[in-house]
């Protein structure tokens, strides 16, 4: 893949017109993207030794507001011609039709991809995850997945679970023991500190964690280190907190892509749900320049008082057909 940089889900367009996802509500469309072809700027994925793409597509509920299938199609061939080729899915992701469309392309262009996908929270046990995964390739059009995550870490309870002597990790180690998936992690928008103990407690390869300049949750203070400690691929999402940090008084998304991507992190999962976005946000990643440390905590400051209300939006939120 391309030469790394030297650092490092989603709109809603319903009835009303508002834009929402990670990437909607965008102020102002920055210059167009450069012609198929040009590379995107690229990062290492931590010890997977991979270089990805900065900016990677989220196949969940924004994709699949693409109605007609072609346009969802369309859109995410344009992406992968654009150099987004980082592609993040789920079973999760309307009950497999994610999969099922990324699959429509895989097909075709797997080769030219990774390809990241992640055993749902019904599945904690070892049996019922490797018959998941079993599914998600058929879905998939493939025999591997580049990235395979537990999806959605809540609290310890949950992280009890997922560790148990016949809990999902098991089949995780399994599955990339197998080849089945070249690389292992996990994703949350819960808690730091339970992502934290699993970071470190665990042999994973990558997490994918919800942050944002609110710091809800603690991921930038608690996670974020404890990969770092370990060389993991981090991946971000939720940089606009479901829309939540946009607007009057509070940030625009192109604020908060460049904060993203000024943290140490390898990639940033957008949801991009109409073509223009596409367009837009590699242009956003070509012109990225680092954030300055005193613009990026005059961000945070501004977006402290969102960091409560957050946290009680993330602690009912579900990786579901909506997210």
């Amino acid at each position: 893949m391309a030469k790394k940089d030297t650092l490092s889900r989603r709109d809603f367009l319903g009835k009303s017109g508002l834009a929402l996802g990670a990437v909607a509500a965008l102020p102002a469309l920055p210059a167009m993207a450069p012609a198929a072809g040009t590379k995107l700027p690229h990062r290492v994925l931590g010890r997977t030794g991979v270089e990805v793409p900065i900016l990677a597509f989220g196949c969940g509920s924004r994709f699949l507001m693409y109605e007609a299938e072609e346009a969802g199609l369309a859109a995410l061939n344009r992406a992968i011609d654009l150099g987004i080729t980082y592609l993040d899915t789920a079973i999760d992701y309307g009950d497999g039709k994610s999969e099922t469309r990324v699959g429509m392309v895989m097909k075709t262009r797997r080769k030219e991809v990774f390809l990241a996908t992640k055993i749902p929270g019904r599945a904690r046990a070892r049996d019922a995850a490797l018959r998941e995964v079993e599914a998600s390739l058929k879905r998939l059009q493939t025999d591997h997945v580049d990235l395979l995550h537990i999806h959605s870490l809540g609290g310890e309870d949950d992280l009890a679970r997922i560790e148990a002597p016949d809990g999902v990790l098991k089949a995780l180690y399994e599955l990339r023991d197998q080849k089945a998936a070249r690389f292992i992690g996990m994703t949350s928008h819960t808690d730091g500190a339970v992502m934290a103990k699993a970071i470190e407690r665990n042999d994973l390869d990558c997490v994918q964690m919800a942050m944002n300049p609110a710091r809800a949750n603690r991921f930038e203070e608690l996670a974020l280190p404890a990969a770092r400690a370990k060389n993991l691929g981090v991946i971000l999402m939720k940089v606009t907190a479901q829309e939540k940090l946009l607007g009057a008084g509070k940030a625009e998304t192109a604020a908060l892509l460049r904060y993203a991507w000024s943290l140490p992190v390898s990639t940033v999962v957008c949801g991009m749900p109409k073509p223009e976005f596409v367009e837009s946000n590699v242009a956003s990643a070509h012109g990225f320049g680092p954030m300055p440390p005193a613009e990026m905590d005059r961000l945070r400051e501004r977006l402290a008082g969102e960091r409560v209300a957050l946290e009680r939006f993330f602690a009912g939120h579900h990786d579901g057909a909506t997210a």
